[in-house]
């Protein structure tokens, strides 16, 4: 695991991070590459790198202190540094992946074909058509077919004729199957971003809109006749629209389908492995969310192992990846058994991974650590460390996204600050979450009864709170298979901590017991 010692200055300079993120072999690589180029030993480019490698954070007054450039060229001298880094990164066998090499061929081909060799050409981007249908890199297939009808025009075969017919075909089929991917992509996208941006649907209202936007998006298919990739954007659509609107099942039925495409297609793992990790992690999230904890941990450790084999393909953004999804289910397994242990070495871990990989990992992604760490230190009793690390996301101005996490990181914070006995506290923050909660639109029944719970709390005498809490419970219970309140349960297991109040039990406890009585 790389160390990234960066600050949030660091993240504006592109060149200081991307020197940061190369590993030892990348660094030996570039300094041979430029080695090999005559006259570059002592280069300006060359010393501005092994400075930059050098320095804990990014400081341009050292850069000229040294002497290496002028104030007024040092941004030109900069792209061509970072310019010459891609190109040095692009030759290294790390990250000659299929598609890298199909547009290799492609760029060889049109090189040859610019010197007339349209034989030679021709060739070439045959082989790579190949490489790039059976890759399902149909993208790159259609610009190939789309250059060999160029080539054709020019170097007139005998077979003129009927080639001329079968590129057309090509190009049509290929255009036909580009276009159902674009579509396909496109709905997927812009649900996963309805997700971020608001989370589960709230009313009926949200729930037709998202249904009507859904089935108008959806092209029209045939299930028999999509490809490989097809199949994979559209089992992905209907996974995001059925996680907006909490139909887990579906949730369940389709990461299956998307897992068992890679199974029935093992050659794919390895040229798709972002899909791949992506596909587990959807199925891993509906598991979690239909408390199928036995199945949960069976695939978990099937991924684990799936990752640990030699053959896996390995990158910084695969490297990313396999960290976020695997510590994240490890936390949501806790959750799902009632394990909330924290001196395991598992919170430290991911600490320490998110101190070093911050400028590669999204804000949004960071923050949902917080809230499951913040979660598992309330429940294992320490309220002042998860009031700690609910103040990073409700202090966090730059977070845009995910208005329910921002939402119920204030509810946990309230009952935190109340569990922790700092009363004091609680008149401001009931306000100031009251006041969130209304300007985001996002004030629910679950919401309502605990705020004001919590706020009459102060007027209840010692020997009524626990008749307070049962009156609560009973309230909540009613919301629970509410399809629209129901969210509020998958944030905080509010009923598991009004009955370890009300039975005067660990909440880790109950937790267990229900696991226990779901018999899976």
């Amino acid at each position: 695991m790389r160390k990234i010692i960066t600050t949030a200055n660091d993240s504006k300079d592109s060149l200081y991070v991307l020197i940061k993120s190369l590993s030892k072999s990348e660094k030996r690589q570039f300094k041979l590459y430029v080695g090999r180029l005559d006259g570059n030993a002592d280069s300006k480019y060359l010393q501005l790198f092994n400075l930059l490698d050098k320095m804990n954070t990014y400081d341009e007054t050292e850069i000229f202190k040294n002497n290496i450039v002028k104030k007024q060229q040092l941004s030109n001298l900069k792209a061509h540094l970072y310019k010459q880094i891609l190109i040095s990164l692009r030759l290294s066998p790390a990250h000659q992946n299929i598609r890298v090499q199909i547009r290799e061929q492609l760029d060889f081909a049109t090189v040859l074909y610019q010197k007339g060799l349209y034989q030679q050409s021709l060739k070439l981007l045959e082989k790579a058509k190949h490489m790039a249908i059976d890759n399902e890199e149909k993208n790159v297939a259609y610009e190939i077919v789309e250059l060999e009808k160029v080539i054709e025009t020019q170097y007139i075969t005998r077979s003129m004729s009927t080639r001329a017919e079968e590129l057309a075909k090509e190009a049509e089929d290929l255009s036909v199957q580009n276009l159902m991917t674009s579509k396909l992509s496109n709905l997927s996208l812009q649900l996963y971003g309805i997700m971020l941006k608001t989370g589960y649907v709230r009313s009926d209202e949200e729930r037709q809109e998202i249904a009507a936007y859904f089935s108008n998006a959806m092209p029209n298919y045939d299930l028999s006749k999509l490809g490989f990739r097809e199949k994979l954007w559209l089992y992905k659509a209907f996974l995001w629209y059925s996680f907006l609107v909490q139909d887990f099942v579906s949730c369940f039925k389709y990461a299956t389908r998307f897992v068992e495409l890679f199974e029935e297609n093992p050659s794919m793992i390895g040229r798709n492995p972002v899909f791949y990790l992506k596909g587990n992690h959807y199925l891993l999230e509906s598991l979690f969310y239909l408390k199928h904890h036995t199945k949960f941990k069976e695939v978990l450790d099937g991924l684990e192992d799936r990752l640990a084999t030699e053959d896996f393909p390995r990158s910084d953004n695969l490297e990313i990846l396999e960290f976020l999804y695997v510590y994240s289910h490890k936390l949501n397994l806790k959750f799902m058994v009632g394990d909330f242990t924290t001196d395991d070495g598992l919170i430290n871990t991911i600490e320490k991974y998110l101190k070093q990989s911050r400028q590669r990992m999204d804000e949004h992604h960071i923050m949902v650590f917080y809230y499951k760490i913040a979660s598992l230190y309330f429940g294992s009793g320490q309220n002042k460390k998860c009031i700690e690390y609910l103040s990073r996301i409700i202090n966090n101005k730059s977070l845009k996204m995910r208005e329910d996490l921002m939402c119920f990181a204030r509810i946990l914070n309230l009952v935190a600050h109340y569990e922790a006995g700092m009363d004091y506290h609680l008149e401001t923050l009931l306000k100031s979450t009251y006041k969130f909660l209304i300007k985001m639109d996002d004030l629910h029944e679950v919401q309502k009864e605990m705020i004001k719970f919590l706020r009459n709390l102060g007027e209840v005498f010692p020997g009524e709170i626990k008749n307070e809490f049962i009156k609560l419970r009973n309230r909540l219970e009613i919301y629970e298979e509410d399809p629209y309140e129901r969210r509020a349960f998958l944030y905080l297991d509010i009923l598991s901590w009004l009955d370890s109040r009300i039975q005067n039990r660990p909440v880790a406890e109950i937790i267990k017991e229900k696991a226990q009585v779901l018999n899976r």
